[in-house]
C-alpha cells in the first residue's frame, strides 16, 4: 500500500503534515461527543447517588457544566498536540522523561484496549438491537472489527470522512429522534439538587477520559486554537445532547437502562435513524485503536504504524469476542483516573512554568522523577474523594483510607476537579523547590571573592 502524503507518517521520524482545520476537527469530536453508552449513562447524571433522581433542571446544569469543564481540560491537552507534533504519549517524554513516560504508555494502552473492545460490543448490541439475535453477536463483532481496522489505516482520511458524510447523519438522526421521543410525552417533572456535584463529576469523568488521546489528532491541526476550538465546540454541544436524549429515552422506560435503545427503535423509523447512530459508533473503537498505536509507537517509534493498526484491531476485536467487557469496564475507570491528575501536572509545566520553550520529546529525554510526586497525589486525592463506585476491592481500599485519616466527603465535592488542583498546586511547590535548590547551589559556586 503506498504512503500518502497528506496521511500520518507511518514513523515517528516523519513529521507530520497539518491538514486538519477547526471544522474537521469540531466534527470530529462532535460525533465522538455520541455515544450509545452516553444514552444509558444518562442514568447516572439523572440519578447519580441512586436514590432520587435530579430535577430536570439540575440534570441539565450538570451536563453543561461538566461538558464544559471536562472539555476544556481535553482541548487544554491537545494544543502541545499541535504545537510540537507529537502524539500524546510521547509528548509525556518532556514531563517525565523518555524512560518514565513509558509507565502512562502501558496504562493506556491497556485502557484503549478496553475501550476499544467495549466500543464493539456497543456495536454489535446496539445492532441486535434493531435486527434481533438472528445475526449472532460474534459476526457483528467482526464486522465492526474490519470496520475499526480500515479507518485506522487511513486515520486522517476518517475524519474527513466523517466531517463531510458522517456528522450531517448523526445531527439529522438525533433531531428525529429527539422529536419522536417528545411526542411520546415523557414524564419528566420531580426530583431534586441533591446529587448535582457527583453528576458533575460523572460528566466530567465522560469528557476527561479522551485527555490521553488529544495530542494524538491535534499534531495534525493547522493551529492551536483550531485544535481547542474543535474539541471544546463540538464535543461539548454533541455531549450534551446526547445525555438529554438519553433522559428523554430513560423517561419512556422507567429510568431502565437496559431498555433506551428499545424508546429509540419504537418511534416512528426508530430503526432506520437509530441504525445511523449504531454505525457511527466505530468512530469511538476507531479512535481507541489509533491512540492504542500511537502509543505503542512511543515504545517501538519506528516500527510501520499500519502493522501496528492491524495488530491492535485484531486483538481488541478479539477481546470484544470472549471477554465480559461488561465487568471490565469498572476497571477501565480505575485507569482512567490516572489521567486527570497526569494532565494537570502537564499543564502547569507546559503553559505555566514555561515548559513550551523547552519541551524535551526525543527518545533521549532525562527522567524527571519529581513529576511522579503530584500526579501520584493527585491520584490519591481522587480516590479520596469520588462516591463514584468501581471494582470493590478497590473502593473498600479508599474507604478504609478515608477513615484511616479522619476524612468526610462533602455533597458539594468533586472528585475530579479535587484532583486537578491537588496535582496542579503540588507541581507548583516542586518548581519552587527546584528554583530554590538551584538558586543555593548558584551561591555556593561562586567564587569567595565576589
Amino acid at each position: 500500500m503506498a504512503y500518502v502524503a497528506d496521511e500520518v507518517p507511518l514513523t515517528l521520524d516523519e513529521a507530520p503534515p497539518k491538514t486538519l482545520g477547526v471544522l474537521d476537527q469540531g466534527a470530529f469530536w462532535a460525533n465522538l461527543g455520541v455515544s450509545l453508552l452516553g444514552f444509558s449513562g444518562a442514568l447516572y447524571l439523572l440519578n447519580p447517588l441512586g436514590r432520587t433522581p435530579l430535577t430536570l433542571t439540575a440534570a441539565v446544569l450538570a451536563a453543561v457544566v461538566g461538558s464544559l469543564i471536562g472539555t476544556v481540560m481535553v482541548g487544554l491537552a491537545a494544543i502541545p498536540g499541535s504545537q510540537t507534533g507529537a502524539p500524546a504519549m510521547v509528548l509525556l517524554r518532556g514531563l517525565f522523561g523518555a524512560r518514565l513516560s513509558y509507565v502512562p504508555t502501558v496504562l493506556n494502552i491497556v485502557q484503549m484496549l478496553g475501550w476499544g473492545a467495549f466500543e464493539l460490543w456497543v456495536i454489535a448490541t446496539g445492532a441486535q438491537a434493531i435486527f434481533g439475535k438472528s445475526v449472532p453477536y460474534q459476526v457483528w463483532v467482526l464486522v465492526a472489527g474490519l470496520i475499526t481496522i480500515a479507518l485506522t489505516i487511513r486515520p486522517l482520511g476518517a475524519i474527513r470522512l466523517l466531517r463531510r458524510f458522517v456528522t450531517v447523519g448523526v445531527v439529522v438522526a438525533m433531531v428525529w429522534l429527539a422529536v419522536a421521543l417528545l411526542r411520546e410525552g415523557p414524564s419528566l417533572g420531580g426530583g431534586n439538587w441533591d446529587g448535582f456535584t457527583s453528576a458533575v463529576d460523572y460528566v466530567i469523568a465522560l469528557s476527561v477520559s479522551w485527555v490521553p488521546m488529544a495530542a494524538d489528532f491535534a499534531r495534525h491541526s493547522r493551529s492551536s486554537r483550531a485544535a481547542f476550538t474543535g474539541v471544546v465546540s463540538g464535543y461539548t454541544v454533541a455531549q450534551v445532547a446526547c445525555l438529554l436524549l438519553g433522559i428523554l429515552a430513560l423517561a419512556l422506560v422507567r429510568n431502565d437502562p437496559d431498555r433506551v435503545w428499545d424508546a429509540f427503535v419504537a418511534v416512528p423509523l426508530g430503526v432506520l435513524f437509530f441504525g445511523i447512530l449504531v454505525l457511527r459508533e466505530a468512530d469511538q473503537s476507531f479512535a481507541n485503536v489509533y491512540s492504542t498505536t500511537m502509543s505503542l509507537q512511543n515504545l517501538l517509534p519506528k516500527i510501520d504504524r499500519r502493522v501496528f493498526s492491524l495488530g491492535v484491531g485484531v486483538l481488541t476485536t478479539v477481546i470484544a469476542l470472549f471477554v465480559d467487557v461488561q465487568s471490565y469496564g469498572a476497571f477501565l475507570g480505575v485507569i482512567g483516573a490516572v489521567f486527570v491528575p497526569m494532565f494537570a501536572v502537564l499543564a502547569v509545566e507546559y503553559f505555566l512554568l514555561g515548559g513550551a520553550a523547552r519541551w524535551d520529546t526525543s527518545r533521549h529525554a532525562p527522567s524527571r522523577w519529581g513529576m511522579l510526586v503530584p500526579w501520584v497525589l493527585g491520584f490519591a486525592a481522587y480516590w479520596i474523594v469520588t462516591a463514584t463506585p468501581t471494582v470493590a476491592w478497590w473502593d473498600d481500599r479508599w474507604t478504609a483510607v478515608r477513615t484511616a485519616i479522619g476524612f468526610e466527603r462533602q455533597p458539594w465535592m468533586n472528585a475530579a476537579l479535587a484532583a486537578f488542583v491537588v496535582s496542579a498546586l503540588v507541581t507548583l511547590l516542586v518548581a519552587a523547590v527546584r528554583r530554590r535548590a538551584r538558586g543555593r547551589a548558584t551561591v555556593e559556586d561562586r567564587p569567595a571573592w565576589d
